[in-house]
């Protein structure tokens, strides 16, 4: 069907609401035309995109249609007893639309569990576990601008869905008329859950504290971003004697508007803006921030002239694994056959530091589902104490096996004890970094995002990935991976991973959940200048090379 007849298909319903009515028509021919060229896509991360009326548009009626799509794949697996259980962040439209979950999936006669109030996406994949639940929804769009809303679905395993079973939903849906074929009840019989699940929760993240003793005077500033992470965030410090917390004032409360930020995402250093102020005034220890559905972690370190320094996710990543490893070693609680598992454009530093312990580096596709999927691997062989640590350089960890999705609640509780324990040493958690950096070489990374929106903006990504696989690039190539063709047993995957002669490497790939094509780049030097002068080197052919 055409753009112009889905757009009078929506007109015509009786079905769609006047105000929504209104809204299509005040809309210009390519606004029409790229709310209605596609559907927004189910792929194995779920839906997510701008919210608005239309198909390519996160709004009521597409979160029905593909409520239904799951609700037929739970009916044909016969696990509707089992149950789902929803959870949803502080966007704009989140507790609606899981709302909007529930009443589908209660019409379908499945037994229902709905969160009392907003939380983080990983209780969500923690109480999809805890209750033994058939699959798992949160509607998030993570750290994506307000304009964002998505719809993650989880499996038994409290991981996202893999690829297989994803696909079965997405011929449900295909299959599913949004309007006709959508079954909905407006008087929901769902069970609410809230303090219990918190509690088990909490706990199941305390069990992974490293037991360092906090100091007195040890001081955190820490942001929720107006998103989940505030109560729970702090409870845990609380609970594990982190007193003193100073939350930004500003970016307490849960606000889909995010006014206080161009994008409420901890990868960026203007999110922290309030928090740093705050905590030259505190004379703060630590800074660290959550993005709204509190599933990833941004750290900020005071460095030696006093001034702040935003880390990286890979450099908190591998601070927290060199600390995990360390301290494991220390107290005897090392497994002979350990293993961490990064994503294939996460930082090298992260091998170099599990092999220095004799523990393995495992490297997954991007997205951290794929990390779950190692851990049910482990769990399946027997190998309960196998996983050390998961981690990806987007701000995502995992210690501990309760959850399959990044948590930052545990990494709020990780980084705290770091820095408490570097501070023991009279030390900052800058020092321990550059003590990393002394010890494995001066590993840097870098990400460029080229955004390419639109019908136009498909294509172009397109051409541009067709160009890297098909012409020569003016570089010493050592080796090119091509992910599209599976690689060491991994599913299938529209990356490129490139290896230097001199160690260098890089990778490019579209991305999952925004109209964005991604170039990730990873060197390493003697000094941080040589790694500098290697890295802007590397980029700029690499990047003149793409257009």
């Amino acid at each position: 069907m055409s753009y112009r007849k889905e757009y009078e298909k929506w007109l015509a319903s009786d079905k769609v609401t006047d105000e929504i009515k209104a809204e299509l028509r005040a809309l210009d021919e390519k606004e029409i035309e790229d709310r209605f060229y596609k559907e927004l896509e189910f792929g194995t991360a779920g839906l997510r995109g701008i919210m608005g009326a239309g198909i390519n548009r996160m709004n009521d009626y597409t979160v029905r249609r593909v409520t239904q799509g799951l609700a037929f794949e739970i009916l044909e697996s016969g696990v509707e007893n089992e149950g789902v259980v929803i959870g949803y962040d502080s966007r704009n439209n989140s507790a609606s639309f899981a709302l909007e979950c529930a009443k589908v999936l209660c019409a379908n006669g499945i037994k229902t569990y709905l969160f009392d109030s907003l939380r983080p996406t990983p209780e969500l994949s923690f109480a999809l576990r805890h209750l033994r639940c058939a699959r798992g929804i949160v509607i998030t769009a993570s750290h994506n601008p307000k304009e964002y809303n998505g719809y993650k679905v989880y499996g038994e395993d409290g991981g996202q869905l893999p690829p297989e079973v994803a696909d079965i939903i997405v011929g449900y849906i295909e299959k599913t008329d949004i309007f006709e074929d959508i079954k909905m009840t407006q008087t929901p019989d769902y069970i609410s859950i809230g303090e219990d699940l918190d509690r088990a929760y909490i706990d199941a993240v305390k069990e992974q504290s490293l037991g360092i003793k906090i100091p007195e005077d040890f001081k955190v500033v820490y942001t929720p971003l107006h998103g989940s992470g505030n109560k729970l965030v702090r409870r845990v410090l609380d609970e594990i004697g982190v007193k003193n917390v100073f939350v930004v004032p500003e970016q307490e409360k849960p606000d889909g508007n995010f006014p206080t930020v161009k994008s409420p995402n901890p990868e960026n250093a203007e999110a922290f803006t309030l928090a740093i102020e705050y905590a030259k005034e505190q004379n703060a220890d630590i800074i660290f921030g959550t993005d709204p559905d509190s599933d990833r972690i941004g750290v900020v370190v005071r460095k030696a002239d006093g001034t702040f320094a935003v880390l990286t996710g890979n450099q908190t990543g591998a601070l927290l694994c060199e600390f995990i490893l360390r301290t494991k070693k220390a107290d005897g609680t090392l497994p002979k056959e350990g293993a961490v598992i990064k994503t294939i454009v996460t930082t090298e530093m992260i091998r170099a530091i599990a092999d220095s312990f004799s523990m393995e580096t495992i490297d997954v596709l991007t997205g951290f589902k794929f990390i779950g999927e190692k851990i049910k691997e482990f769990e399946a062989e027997g190998k309960f104490d196998k996983y050390l640590f998961g981690l990806e350089e987007s701000y995502g960890y995992l210690k501990g096996s309760y959850a399959r999705d990044k948590d930052a609640v545990v990494a709020s509780m990780l980084v705290a004890q770091l820095a408490a324990d570097l501070k023991l040493q009279g030390k900052t958690l800058y020092d321990g970094l550059i003590e990393l950096y002394e010890k494995y070489g001066y590993f840097l990374e870098s990400l460029e995002t080229k955004t390419l929106t639109g019908i136009e903006g498909v294509e172009q990504i397109k051409a541009i990935m067709k160009k890297f696989r098909e012409e020569k690039l003016p570089l010493d190539i050592e080796k090119m991976l091509d992910y599209s063709k599976g690689v060491d047993g991994l599913p299938k995957s529209d990356v490129l991973k490139y290896f230097l002669a001199d160690g260098s490497w890089f990778a490019v790939r579209p991305s999952g959940t925004e109209p964005k094509i991604k170039f990730y780049f990873g060197v390493c030097g003697k000094t941080q200048a040589e790694a500098q002068a290697k890295m802007d080197s590397f980029k700029k052919n690499v990047m003149s090379f793409a257009g």
